[in-house]
């Protein structure tokens, strides 16, 4: 698709949507005001449809609607509720295969835990990635600026800058990296088909993957964007509060400690970009938007038809109601 055409597809916006999505392991997950939604391309080449409810409307709890307040709580729910959709995911691809048969460690685990094997293993995967997580965008960036530091003659601001700079440096290079693994590549395309669908919805048009083709991959609203705004604000409340340097663990509680805040401030910038569209909106989303060149790839037909079957089940019977 030409940019002039990306450019006249995305200007064709008739209204915003509150719907947000996740890609899935060959599928999709939407979440509407009342209702969330995954659909997945099984083995068999039928798409499974799984649908609950949720409190995401009007009447949700008071907590949710406080600015900078619903963005922790917004946060922890969305990432648990795609965390497990994810695990889902990933059963629901391999339904119908053939099973290889277990080691003699695997079938001890099974003997033992039985039921309990497949929480306590997801259980086990967060922890790990979180774990991961600090390691990679809190504790290396910190420390690769210390050890600099005894080299250069900085102040604790400029060091900050330049940890910053390697967090950002370590998430864009951790995304491409991913992208270039066969796996990663196939959810990446699931990723462009929910922002497509998503825009084609929001441009008001029939839900159909002639539609949905000619829309731009790229949305605002987007989680990596939203991770990208996260690396920024930081940065700037970092420098402001002159985190201590002496001690890198001390420096890592109170980051740790400030996460919350941080995540609240850049869950209210996200809506703004999602609901608004003017230079300011423009300017903080468009890092976003550039990294979204990387994790959205251009989806197939199938790939765009799992996406539509999710969007579909989780619009809302008053439309009105899912317009900012």
């Amino acid at each position: 698709m030409s940019s002039k055409t990306e450019k006249r597809v995305e200007n064709g916006c008739k209204f915003k949507s509150k719907i947000g999505g996740q890609a899935l392991i060959e599928g999709v997950m939407m979440r509407g005001l009342y209702k969330s939604a995954m659909a997945c391309r099984l083995p068999s080449g039928e798409i499974d449809l799984e649908t609950w409810d949720i409190n995401n409307g009007k009447n949700m709890p008071w907590y949710r609607k406080v600015p900078f307040l619903r963005g922790i709580f917004n946060f922890a729910i969305t990432f648990t509720e795609g965390y497990k959709c994810l695990s889902k995911s990933a059963d629901k691809s391999m339904q119908g295969l053939e099973e290889e048969p277990q080691s003699k460690f695997e079938q001890w685990l099974d003997d033992k835990l039985g039921d309990k094997l497949g929480p306590i293993v997801s259980v086990v995967g967060m922890v790990m990635g979180i774990a991961l997580a600090v390691l990679l965008f809190v504790f290396l960036p910190s420390g690769l600026t210390k050890l600099l530091s005894k080299f250069l003659k900085i102040n604790s601001v400029v060091k900050t800058i330049i940890e910053g700079v390697i967090k950002i440096s370590i998430f864009v290079l951790f995304m491409w990296l991913t992208s270039l693994m066969p796996d990663m590549k196939i959810m990446y395309r699931y990723h462009g088909a929910e922002h497509k669908t998503i825009a084609c919805y929001e441009a008001g048009e029939e839900l159909t993957p002639e539609n949905v083709k000619k829309h731009i991959r790229f949305h605002p609203r987007c989680g990596t964007s939203f991770m990208f705004l996260i690396l920024l604000i930081s940065i700037i409340i970092f420098s402001l509060l002159h985190l201590p340097w002496d001690n890198i663990l001390l420096r890592m509680c109170f980051k740790i400690a400030l996460l919350p805040i941080i995540v609240g401030i850049g869950y209210e910038f996200i809506r703004l970009a999602g609901r608004y569209d003017n230079w300011f909106t423009k300017a903080f989303s468009a890092p976003g938007l550039w990294l979204q060149r990387i994790t959205t790839k251009e989806p197939d037909e199938k790939q765009i038809e799992c996406a539509i079957a999710a969007l579909k089940a989780v619009i809302p019977e008053d439309t009105e109601e899912d317009r900012w």
